[in-house]
Order: structure tokens, then C-alpha cells, then sequence
């Protein structure tokens, strides 16, 4: 089983993935939420815009979304020059660059299975609480946000999903740099373009379906879980 021992490099590239993947996330989610919030309860102008445009990174090419951040977020860019000159957060050929890249491309799929969860949960509860004095806000709080557990965790799996798998928008912004922003797509990339990399791109595909079925049944558990706890109560 020599074949299947990850180099140091590898080992880099699989680390820099799970990192990735977890911050892309965590800060996702709350905007996740909030957007979900909006759109699932909400009536306002231009609530189909705001969603045409969560959904936006789903429907254009990856590169296309890529390109978009590099003039966005890059050091030249509005935003990115504004970041790196005032807060110090730098967003280009850096491993943020490519949390952020991962994070828009998962958004809108925790967005899309946050509202649906939350297009679930029977508007009489809330209803009931706001005749009681409580505010919206109280209301999210303690009556839908418990109940919308399990499409939370839904959500946040699918979308660490989407960041592990990232390459097109991730490689566009942040190129394909060993240790800093080369990613287990991009690592698996470059193994398939150079000779005798077979064995490299086989063992990280492996390592890459390995971490999917566990975020897959970690997901399965976590619901079961919360569920059984809402039952409860």
C-alpha cells in the first residue's frame, strides 16, 4: 500500500482543502441565514433580483465567477485595494482568496436549503408568538431558527461540499500555487498534467471521495440528532 501514502506535498494540498472549506463555512453562514430569512418570510422590492442574484454563481461558469472576484477582490480592484490598504486583509494568490472564491460558489446552495426549511415551518407558530408581544426578530430566534436545524446543517454540509470541489473560480482568482492556495482539485489538476502523476491524482481522488461520504454521514447524523431533539420537545 506504498501506492497510497500521501506525500508532504499532498498531505499540504489536503490540509489547505479542509481549511478552505471551513472558513468558506463558517463565515457563509450567517449571511446564509439572513438571505435565506429574507427571501423565505420577506416582501420587498427586488426580492427576485436579490434572489436571481444569490443564485448567479450556480448558472455562469465558474471561471466567469473567478474573473469576477480577481477585478472585485483583487489588489488593483475596488474592493480589494480598499481591504488590503485599511484592514490588511488580502484576498488575491492567497489562501483567503481562495475561502472566498469557495464561499460564493457554496452560498447559494445554503441559502437555497435554508429557505426551504424555513418555507416549511408552519407560519402559525410565529404567528402566535407575535401575538404574544414578541418581536420578528425574538421570533426567528426562539420559534424558527430551532426548527430549521436540520436544513442548516444541510446546508453548511453542501456547501463544504461545493468549497472541497472548487477549481474553476478558485484557480481563476488565486491561480495554483503549492502550499498557499493549490487546493486537492488543483492538486489533482497538475498530477493529471504531468507524466507519471497518475498515482498522485488516484490517491487524492481516493482521500477526496473518503472526505465526501464523511461529511455526507456526519450530515445524516447531525439531522437524525436534531430532529430526535425537536420530537422531544
Amino acid at each position: 500500500m506504498d501506492w497510497m501514502t500521501l506525500s508532504p506535498e499532498e498531505w499540504t494540498a489536503v490540509r489547505l482543502s479542509l481549511k478552505v472549506a471551513f472558513v468558506a463555512t463558517l463565515v457563509s453562514l450567517p449571511f446564509a441565514i439572513a438571505i435565506a430569512a429574507a427571501l423565505a418570510r420577506g416582501r420587498f422590492w427586488g426580492q427576485s433580483l436579490l434572489n436571481g442574484f444569490v443564485l448567479l454563481p450556480l448558472i455562469l461558469p465558474p471561471v466567469v465567477t473567478g474573473y469576477v472576484l480577481l477585478i472585485l477582490f483583487g489588489r488593483q480592484g475596488p474592493m480589494g485595494s480598499f481591504l488590503a490598504d485599511h484592514l490588511g486583509i488580502v484576498f488575491s494568490f492567497r489562501w483567503t482568496g481562495a475561502a472566498l472564491a469557495s464561499g460564493v460558489m457554496g452560498f447559494p446552495l445554503m441559502v437555497r436549503a435554508i429557505r426551504l426549511s424555513i418555507e416549511a415551518v408552519d407560519t402559525r407558530l410565529e404567528e402566535a408568538a407575535g401575538t404574544l408581544g414578541a418581536s420578528r426578530a425574538w421570533v426567528f430566534l426562539t420559534i424558527t431558527l430551532p426548527l430549521i436545524v436540520p436544513g442548516i446543517i444541510a446546508g453548511m454540509i453542501l456547501c463544504f461540499a461545493k468549497a472541497m470541489g472548487e477549481f474553476g473560480a478558485t484557480i481563476t482568482f488565486v491561480s495554483n500555487i503549492p502550499g498557499e492556495t493549490q487546493t486537492l482539485p488543483s492538486a489533482i489538476y497538475t498530477f493529471t498534467q504531468v507524466p507519471g502523476g497518475d498515482a498522485g491524482a488516484l490517491r487524492l481522488t481516493f482521500v477526496s471521495v473518503v472526505i465526501a461520504m464523511l461529511a455526507l454521514l456526519a450530515s445524516e447524523l447531525m439531522a437524525r440528532s436534531a430532529n430526535r431533539r425537536l420530537d422531544v420537545e
